[in-house]
């Protein structure tokens, strides 16, 4: 076959299927054209490659079927693809699925903070345990607020952010153990509690608390979103049900440390506050509010794309193939 004369001969055909797939509305007589040019040109194509299968015309021919089919399939490229995927569906899903578990560890917290705080502030003897009367009143009055713009706001967000994603991802990570959760949780709800205490005794309660709040809002909730995360995966390894606890672990593990990247960016939200609205000149009003609306943002999230995901049947897992799944033949 002259490669050539046959490429001449079909190339108005080839020509009007790349315009139709380019075409960005179709009324019905060219989307039964796009069909039917699109099967015709696979059909030239096997031809092509039988004679030149690495040639020119093979190549071309091949992004030109290729961009016919994404058009008739709709389908997006598989990056942007699972771009989406993961923020809408996977992401959201794993944050629902253990969203009451995440109330439950914030709750305790607090428990366990607001107890720290009464201690030291009810008890003269404790408070006198964590330094001098001089030392106590120079960081209830000036170290706790200096604390926030002692550096520059772009590098104190970005030390905020490592250090936080660095305890959010270990908390996922060795969550297996069962107790380092909740020792990470008890001391960070015990200095919290603490340093509130010292506060209170000296009268800056309420400053503890518009410092605080703001980016501690979202932040706090992160580390008890990665606790939760850390507690299931203990869980499936405890209690693992119809599965093996290999399989049972594997397949929580991967759902959940999708919940360590999505606090990373959640952290970086959090950072950003922290280092730019919390020690800034802003109302105090204002403050707040911008750090209560991102943790609505974050619940909205999570409650609206989550509640719809999980009822699709996503949990956070990864597709059966990108997880190690063969198909078993005969």
């Amino acid at each position: 076959m002259d490669l050539d004369a046959y490429t001449s001969v079909h190339r108005p055909t080839w020509d009007r299927l790349d315009s139709l797939a380019r075409t960005r509305r179709l009324d019905a007589a060219q989307a039964d054209e796009l069909l039917e040019l699109y099967g015709r040109t696979s059909t030239h194509l096997s031809m092509v490659q039988a004679h030149d299968p690495d040639g020119p015309q093979a190549a071309g021919l091949s992004m030109v079927l290729a961009r016919a089919r994404n058009r008739i399939t709709g389908a997006p490229s598989s990056a942007s693809a699972g771009f989406s995927r993961f923020f809408l569906e996977q992401l959201p899903a794993a944050f629902y699925r253990i969203r009451w578990l995440t109330v439950i560890l914030g709750a305790a917290f607090c428990l366990v903070g607001v107890w720290f705080g009464f201690w030291v502030n009810g008890e003269p003897e404790v408070l006198a345990s964590l330094g001098t009367d001089e030392e106590m009143r120079e960081y209830a009055q000036e170290q706790f607020t200096g604390y926030y713009s002692e550096n520059p706001a772009a590098s104190f967000a970005g030390q905020v952010w490592t250090n936080n994603a660095w305890i959010a991802a270990q908390e996922v990570a060795f969550g297996i153990t069962g107790y380092f959760v909740p020792y990470v949780l008890f001391a960070n709800a015990q200095g919290v509690g603490i340093s509130g205490g010292v506060m209170a005794a000296h009268g800056e309660l309420d400053t503890f608390f518009l410092y605080i709040l703001p980016h501690g809002f979202m932040e706090l909730t992160a580390i008890f979103i990665a606790g939760a995360a850390g507690l299931r995966i203990f869980w499936a390894w405890v209690a693992p049900g119809q599965r093996t606890r290999l399989d049972s672990l594997a397949a929580e593990g991967r759902s959940l440390f999708t919940v360590a990247f999505g606090l990373v960016i959640v952290l970086a939200v959090s950072g950003v506050v922290e280092g730019f609205v919390t020690p800034s000149n802003l109302p105090h009003w204002l403050r707040l509010g911008l750090g209560l609306l991102v943790l609505a943002g974050y619940w909205t999230y999570t409650l609206v794309l989550g509640r719809r995901a999980v009822a699709r049947g996503v949990t956070g897992d990864l597709e059966a193939h990108d997880a190690g799944a063969r198909q078993l033949t005969a």
